[in-house]
């Protein structure tokens, strides 16, 4: 069977899009999720397919060639009429069983998520809903694998996910703020049993690799907080444990471990009652984005209405509550 007669993987044209974007195999194989070596038979297997080389791999980053540029709107084009065929034929064959689909970060699912969604069902039938909470990088990996509709999750700007990578559309439905927190110094104190300072060391508890908050600190607050990386270290701050969720972050804060930056819708309850304190000044802090992303291609009817009513939503609340001039 000759190479013109092999059979076409439609992976590897997601795989042709990747590299497309990245220009690295490297980070095209992370984005797709994996390893290079097979990533790099896929691609050498489509341009087989294809019949003449779409990369230009003297050229770094890795280039389209003058074959590749052509063919590359065209795998773009076919890809999303293939996912809005689909769709609509699953729409056609049982309307009525069709399920949103929506990733959201652990932190969200447990707070803003509800309140969301208790907000669309009350000026749209939705039908049965199916929610995945995880890391932002698998719920990154559920909406790149088109297994979810939308992502709810923290953003930054200065701190952009594979999402915004890929250019997904995303809406600012509200606004958090991560905050350093500590358990008071006593039990009748209002002063926290640790404090953020520049010339003070304190125990952290931080955030995984996977994690999207832990992105967003990290990048933020970069300068400031300077962890030590070996137990000889001199100076700065000392990572005593790690999660990539918040919720067990929270947890190990309230049990007095250390420091955790939580978001404030988090831990709203903590702090009115004083079980946790702010453990730093505003300069210490972190303005971040509640954002909903979902995917490029044309969805179903009710979620292409769930997206409608959100952008209103959005629209109306940024009118309301305009975006601050300063923040981290």
């Amino acid at each position: 069977m000759g190479p013109e007669n092999r059979p076409l993987d439609l992976e590897w044209l997601e795989d042709f899009l990747a590299l497309a974007e990245h220009g690295n195999f490297s980070r095209a194989a992370q984005a797709r999720a994996i390893a290079q070596p097979a990533f790099s038979r896929h691609i050498r297997s489509l341009e087989e397919w294809v019949g003449v080389e779409l990369f230009d791999r003297t050229a770094h980053p890795a280039a389209l060639t003058m074959a590749g540029e052509r063919f590359h709107p065209l795998v773009k084009a076919l890809l999303a009429d293939l996912q809005a065929a689909r769709i609509k034929t699953r729409a056609v064959h049982d309307l009525a069983a069709i399920s949103l689909r929506i990733a959201a970060t652990n932190a969200l699912s447990l707070t803003v998520f509800p309140r969301w969604l208790s907000g669309m069902e009350s000026q749209l039938r939705l039908g049965p809903v199916q929610t995945m909470s995880d890391s932002l990088q698998a719920c990154e990996d559920l909406m790149l694998q088109r297994r979810v509709q939308f992502v709810l999750c923290h953003g930054h700007a200065n701190a952009p996910g594979r999402l915004d990578e890929f250019h997904y559309p995303v809406l600012t439905l509200g606004r958090d703020v991560l905050v350093p927190v500590s358990i008071p110094a006593s039990e009748a104190s209002s002063k926290p049993l640790y404090r953020l300072s520049a010339d003070m060391e304190a125990p952290i508890l931080m955030y995984g690799e996977e994690s999207g908050l832990g992105r967003i600190l990290r990048t933020c607050l970069r300068d400031q907080l300077r962890l030590r990386t070996t137990a000889t270290a001199s100076a700065g701050f000392t990572a005593v444990f790690t999660a990539h969720y918040a919720v067990m972050l929270k947890t190990m804060a309230l049990e007095g471990r250390g420091i955790a930056w939580l978001p404030e819708s988090l831990i709203a309850d903590e702090l009115a009652s004083g079980k946790l304190l702010r453990a730093g000044d505003a300069g210490w802090q972190v303005s971040i984005e509640i954002r909903l992303y979902r995917q490029h291609a044309e969805m179903t009817p009710v979620a292409e209405s769930l997206w409608q009513l959100s952008r209103q939503s959005a629209a109306a609340s940024a009118a309301s509550h305009p975006r601050p001039s300063a923040a981290v």
